[in-house]
């Protein structure tokens, strides 16, 4: 096969100067050197012009009808001299765009670019160094390097124990240099583009659901379990026994109500969260609420044999919010408080005007719970406003607790743009403190008024 079978199709008319310049300057030395020869014979070997001219005039047609695959070859060579080992401005400025972190690498894995987001997170690394040297990952390092060799782009997930357990995705991509008349596909390959993203959240979630069906489906079979097994024996061995009859209907009772009180509590968790995102805009008075609540479980106390002291401010502590979820926040507080801490025999209720970082900050209400009880371990604390934690499971099913109280709480205070705060001594009581901004700003506030 010659050379010319392997042409690509003749150009067109419009483009047939621009071939004739193509193939000159593929020859340009030649016919330089062709032209030089001439002269010096025409000068000093005594030729005559016109054979002088002869000579060039063949080297020039020599040169147009040259093979177009030298000339391609050449081309090609004078392109790939001009050719960056790094990335052009518009390459950049798309991985910059890149919500994700994104590195691009040449094929040996030496990186050429990171965008701002993998600066970020991986502690700025520097372009020329591997990217081994912040992702020392075997399965992406064994994907990059079959991008490199031509392979199609690849997805890997690999996860972290250090510094705390994380998720994470990358996706290897092959990028061609353009080639010419839009022939990308063509084009040799120049670099790898590597995007990460963090899937730790997502799992997380995942995790969380999965945990709470089991949890939620365990808690409900327990007393299922009990009530099933009441009712078979009341139906056999029991039937006629009155005694066994009146045991067996309390216990049942207090299945039951456990079950409704599982029940009421997952349906009003779902129901905050259905409008986690929408704040209230009701503007209330939070002092009444928190002197209500009190009031109301002074049954509650009075039976446990605890003391509850309130001090709210004479004015009004003003604040946005849902009036039946704040009671159901400071009843769950006062109510676990009054359970958990009755050892202590007293638990006081403050609410008050919190400091703020910046004077010109809307000001906020703190309402602290305290309790003089055995106290909270402290690797229980990050865990406690989890669904179904509980730090005593026995005690929390004596005290008929549920486990998703101060989830509730956490979530209700979340679309309320507040905050919880719990401290604990083992062995001096237990301390939840709400932080709620108020519906004004806040100034002029008394020495006795303020909390630190």
């Amino acid at each position: 096969m010659n050379d010319e079978s392997t042409d690509r199709p003749a150009p067109a008319a419009g483009n047939f100067l621009g071939e004739l310049r193509a193939r000159l300057a593929a020859q340009r030395w030649m016919l330089g050197a062709a032209v030089a020869l001439g002269v010096v014979a025409w000068w000093q070997a005594g030729v005559t012009l016109p054979l002088v001219l002869a000579g060039i005039a063949v080297m020039v047609l020599a040169a147009l009808l040259a093979p177009r695959r030298r000339l391609l070859v050449a081309r090609r060579l004078r392109q790939s001299r001009q050719v960056s080992p790094w990335p052009d401005t518009g390459m950049k400025h798309l991985s910059d765009a890149l919500p994700n972190p994104c590195f691009i690498v040449d094929r040996r894995g030496i990186t050429r670019y990171v965008n701002r987001a993998a600066r970020i997170r991986f502690g700025d690394p520097h372009p020329g160094d591997p990217l081994s040297m912040r992702l020392r990952i075997p399965a992406l390092l064994e994907a990059l390097d079959r991008v490199g060799a031509g392979g199609p782009a690849q997805r890997i997930e690999w996860s972290e124990r250090v510094p705390m357990e994380s998720w994470l995705e990358a996706f290897v991509a092959p990028l061609a240099q353009g080639g010419e008349g839009g022939e990308a596909s063509a084009a040799p390959l120049r670099f790898i583009l590597v995007t990460v993203q963090d899937l730790t959240e997502q799992r997380r979630l995942e995790r969380m659901r999965a945990d709470f069906v089991a949890n939620a489906s365990h808690e409900l079979r327990t007393p299922l379990a009990s009530l099933t097994g009441f009712v078979e024996t009341l139906q056999g061995p029991a039937r006629d026994d009155p005694v066994a009859r009146e045991r067996f209907l309390a216990i049942m009772l207090q299945q039951g109500d456990r079950m409704r009180r599982l029940i009421d509590d997952l349906l009003s968790l779902s129901r905050i969260e259905l409008k986690a995102h929408v704040q209230p805009e009701t503007v209330l008075d939070l002092a009444p609420l928190v002197r209500h609540t009190c009031d109301a479980l002074t049954p509650v106390a009075d039976e446990a044999g605890v003391a509850v002291e309130v001090t709210t401010p004479q004015r009004p502590c003003m604040v946005r919010g849902d009036r039946d979820e704040l009671i159901e926040v400071i009843e769950n507080l006062v109510e676990n408080s009054i359970k958990y801490g009755a050892s202590g025999k007293r638990v006081e209720i403050r609410l008050a005007a919190g400091e703020t970082a910046r004077a010109d900050a809307p000001g906020v209400w703190v309402l602290a719970v305290r309790d003089f009880g055995p106290g909270i371990p402290p690797q229980h604390l990050p865990r406690l406003t989890e669904r179904f934690y509980r730090v005593d499971v026995s005690t929390s099913r004596e005290m008929k607790g549920t486990g998703l109280g101060l989830a509730i709480v956490k979530h209700i205070l979340t679309r309320h743009k507040a905050r919880l705060e719990i401290e604990s001594t083992p062995g001096e009581g237990a301390c939840f403190s709400v932080k709620i901004p108020a519906a004004t700003i806040v100034t002029e506030l008394d020495d006795a008024e303020k909390v630190v």
